[in-house]
């Protein structure tokens, strides 16, 4: 028992200095100011993370890839590259800018796309050629925040590993998401619990006619209104919704009515902006805005309808694959404006970001940013007559909206560790408490929180403490 015990502690010991941790901040050379997502890799493995809002990072890399080149790199900035075991932890990183002009294209026998709709046509054209076209596993990272004006009041952070089987397929049926293990998982929401309970009862007893007025919590089973509150939660902030919606644009570009379908150009337009460079690499920079008719999600039970697109789509000039998408739905039909300030007090209601990282001649998922606003909390109501609750402060109270942040750390392409995975049950359940797990978690790469996110982080866990109390 004492050499087993021995032997373990050494074993562990190893694990734990078996990784080199790279931490430092990125900054512009010219302004100083720090940037935001740009992409650390190990060049030639899936091992990679981006900066914080901070331009700060850590990543852990396992020893057997010390002496491989690790690779900095920004849309228009000159990436920097060393290898992982000359890498400086105290000296902060400086990008330079890099823009290639139009004037530097020179003529090619291919004849290509000269205006911005023509580029984007010609990318999901290519998109059968730049995706997955095997089966594929990715682990990865997910941080799921949820706050009002003030305060943090959600917070949960998980590993997860996500199976697709090709692009190709649709998602609903062949891509599988599941919860590995969870980090921090607080709960402090202010919810409207009988609000919620009506949207449940109209969805799923088909009382269409139901208000929330004509219900009273002493007759509600408690169990009732949390099994409402998760499953409004799921239809909003599931992962599923995430990857198999519309908003998993180019992943579900092959869906009926996709977001950048067939019809593509009745909802959006594209302008060529200009040319940027990647990693040594040119990219079409291209700006996004509305076209003649609405965007509609058409999510189930909510109204999703009446919305205007910006944004930018980053696109490579060699192959046409697409590198980064910035995307945001804007209300513009008058129903959906008038909605989307009573309820949430802004008219951008959804915004999402998706970085792409190139791997053995394919585009994998690296970064996925989705914000959305959230009814949670009508407002509190003055509890004696003739009371008026200041309204900065019922406002600040009041609207909250909800930021979801996944970060792929792995690709697994080898079919015995895909088929094995496929084995097990799978629960993408991101909102069910698990035990935590120091170990799984030592050297598990994970989105570094920006300075202020910290701060309310730390205030959140606090507060959660004293409410368990």
């Amino acid at each position: 028992m004492k050499h087993l015990l021995t032997l373990a502690l050494c074993f562990l010991c190893f694990s734990a200095i078996a990784q080199k941790e790279l931490k430092n901040k990125i900054s512009d050379f010219g302004t100083l100011m720090p940037i935001e997502s740009a992409s650390i890799y190990v060049q030639n493995t899936t091992i990679g993370t981006v900066s914080n809002a901070d331009g700060k990072f850590v990543l852990q890399v396992p020893l057997q890839f010390a002496s491989d080149t690790l690779v900095i790199s920004s849309i228009g900035y000159k990436s920097f590259k060393t290898t992982v075991s000359d890498f400086d932890n105290t000296q902060e990183i400086y990008l330079e800018e890099d823009v290639a002009s139009l004037d530097e294209i020179v003529l090619v026998a291919e004849t290509r796309p000269k205006t911005g709709n023509d580029i984007v046509l010609k990318a999901l054209e290519k998109l059968s050629v730049n995706m997955p076209e095997q089966p594929y596993l990715q682990k990865g990272f997910l941080r799921h925040k949820e706050r009002n004006r003030r305060e943090f009041k959600w917070l949960i952070e998980s590993a997860i590993t996500v199976y697709d089987s090709a692009y190709t397929s649709p998602s609903k049926e062949n891509l599988k998401i599941n919860v590995d293990q969870v980090r921090k998982s607080y709960d402090l929401r202010d919810v409207d619990s009988l609000l919620t309970y009506t949207a449940y009862l109209k969805e799923n007893a088909n009382r269409v006619n139901l208000q929330a007025r004509n219900l009273r919590r002493d007759t509600i089973k408690t169990s009732s209104l949390v099994k409402a509150i998760k499953w409004n939660d799921t239809r909003i902030n599931g992962l599923q919704n995430l990857f198999e919606s519309k908003l998993n644009v180019f992943r579900n570009v092959n869906a009926t009515r996709a977001l950048f379908g067939e019809d593509v150009l009745d909802t959006h337009q594209f302008r060529l902006d200009t040319i940027l460079v990647d990693n040594d690499r040119k990219l079409y920079k291209i700006k996004i805005s509305e076209s003649h008719k609405y965007v509609n999600l058409e999510t189930k039970g909510v109204f999703n309808d009446g919305y205007h697109a910006k944004g930018w789509l980053y696109i490579y000039y060699d192959n046409y694959a697409i590198k980064k998408l910035e995307y945001e739905l804007e209300a513009a039909s008058k129903a959906q404006k008038s909605r989307s300030k009573t309820l949430f007090d802004t008219q951008i209601n959804h915004k999402i970001t998706m970085t792409f990282r190139e791997y053995q001649g394919k585009m994998y998922p690296n970064y996925i940013y989705y914000e959305t606003p959230k009814l949670v909390n009508v407002g509190y109501k003055p509890t004696k007559p003739g009371q008026v609750m200041e309204e900065e402060t019922n406002t600040d109270e009041r609207f909250y909206y909800t930021v979801q942040e996944v970060l792929f750390t792995e690709i697994i392409l080898d079919a015995d560790r895909i088929n094995e995975a496929l084995q097990h049950s799978w629960d993408p359940d991101i909102f069910a408490v698990k035990p935590y797990n120091k170990e799984f978690w030592r050297n598990y790469n994970t989105l570094l929180e920006s300075e202020e996110d910290e701060k309310l982080i730390q205030d959140l866990t606090k507060r959660s403490s004293l409410f368990k109390d």
